[in-house]
């Protein structure tokens, strides 16, 4: 459990600290874009005020609330799988990727009423629409490898063996 919470909290702060830099220091707010990485690379501001690619956006604070109720029951569910079944290292990292990254969309919920996207990458001539943050790559990849890393060679804290 341990694992969870360091992973967690050191996705969280990375989150929030990359918004913070972006919105207030960098005033991507009022910019709108600035280039990184030119042809590869922008921050470009967005608030999304639904879910990935800006599904369900509504402006509304009902949409605001369910969302955050979402993200503490999903983060709830892991923390408590986590607590209850023996993982493999990977799948405790994985667990806290996807609560670090879920918690930090939730201050934002709380905070600005949406959540802060700013990385935009692009490639190739092609002009991406999308921007995303931190706290999106870590969900992605915490769902990701929840899914992979977890599996029937572990066993229950109780140290009984699930049947193979």
């Amino acid at each position: 459990m341990r694992t969870v919470f360091w992973v967690g909290f050191w996705t969280f702060l990375a989150d929030q600290a990359s918004k913070y830099l972006v919105v207030h220091s960098l005033n991507l707010r009022e910019l709108g874009e600035l280039i990184a990485v030119p042809g590869f690379l922008n921050l470009r501001m967005a608030w999304n005020y639904g879910v990935n690619f800006g599904l369900f956006a509504e402006d509304s604070d009902l949409t605001r609330w369910v969302l955050v109720a979402v993200a503490l029951v999903i983060s709830g569910a892991v923390l408590w799988w986590t607590h209850h079944e023996e993982n493999s290292w990977q799948a405790r990292v994985s667990a806290g990727l996807l609560v670090g990254g879920a918690m930090g969309n939730v201050i934002d919920r709380l905070l600005y009423g949406a959540v802060a996207d700013f990385l935009n990458v692009t490639c190739c001539g092609f002009n991406n629409p999308y921007s995303f943050n931190i706290a999106d790559i870590a969900v992605f990849a915490g769902a990701v490898g929840m899914v992979v890393f977890t599996g029937s060679n572990t066993g229950s804290k109780t140290g009984a063996k699930k049947p193979s």
